[in-house]
């Protein structure tokens, strides 16, 4: 056997290992979204979705818990996504201590890494109490940004790397400002990334549980405004789920609500997508 013969045939070989690999990770998420499809949505019902419990007359009802999960995911992205675009420009287009950037990226994969039951902890510790916004949803929306701060801030920065020097020696050659620079060619040029850390951001969030069972509680009523939802506590669908699944044994429910967080995150997910083509189409 010749050499050409073996280097096509490892070749090959690591093309059908890299399909196999491929067609297995696919399989096993249309399998498991397909199950959860087939056990939740028998159970979904209207009823369901548009009330909320009444434990006097047994009624199961998760409207409240769709609420709270949409104030979280609203008021955490609002506060993170700035700060973490923001501390990824200044690390990858203002700073120039090596040390610093080598340091602050250290600390945040170490904090990407750590069990949010921790950070549940320290969010119950410091925002509910020391701060004194007790168990709500405030709280609960402030530990959450600490936690995906970490991920918005890694993915967008590498997403600003993969921008091409030339761009920025081209912008500054013809007169723009560095700020100018990076909000018209940087920041466009790298939506994907920023997009992409979105994404992840609000998958963590929507699928937290231990973070939120310290810092916004398990309360299932209904708050008249945001303004006293925010001030208040409320369990999420994750800490439903968990609920329904772990203390009561219901898993036609817990299945139930699975479904509404696929549902949910997809229909979020394609929302941001749609707001990435747009602001492409808009910066060509």
């Amino acid at each position: 056997m010749n050499h050409n013969t073996k280097r096509n045939l490892y070749t090959h070989g690591l093309k059908a290992l890299v399909y196999l690999c491929t067609t297995l990770t696919v399989g096993i998420l249309v399998l498991l979204i397909g199950y959860i499809f087939y056990r939740g949505l028998p159970h979904l019902t209207w009823d369901l979705l548009s009330t909320g419990p009444i434990h006097s007359q047994d009624h199961i009802g998760i409207l409240p818990n769709i609420l709270n999960t949409l104030y979280i995911v609203f008021l955490t992205v609002l506060i993170a996504l700035p700060i973490g675009v923001g501390a990824a420009v200044y690390m990858t287009e203002y700073a120039k201590n090596r040390r610093f950037i080598g340091a602050v990226e250290f600390a945040t994969e170490t904090l990407a890494g750590i069990p949010s039951i921790i950070y549940g902890l320290v969010g119950m510790l410091f925002f509910a109490r020391q701060l004194g916004f007790k168990v709500s949803l405030l709280s609960g929306a402030l530990t959450m940004a600490i936690v995906i701060l970490p991920t918005v801030v890694r993915t967008t920065q590498e997403s600003l790397k993969t921008v091409p020097l030339s761009y920025r020696e081209g912008a500054l050659g013809l007169g723009s400002t560095k700020w100018h620079m990076i909000r018209t060619i940087i920041l466009p040029s790298s939506i994907d990334g920023i997009v992409t850390g979105c994404i992840l951001a609000v998958g963590r969030i929507v699928g937290e549980s231990a973070a939120l069972l310290f810092t916004a509680g398990m309360g299932t009523a209904i708050a008249k405004d945001v303004i006293s939802a925010y001030q208040s506590g409320g369990g999420t669908l994750s800490v439903a789920l968990y609920m329904y699944a772990s203390e009561r044994a219901d898993f036609d429910v817990a299945f139930a609500i699975a479904a509404v967080l696929l549902i949910l995150v997809f229909a979020i997910n394609g929302a941001t997508k749609l707001a990435q083509a747009k602001l492409k189409k808009k910066n060509q």
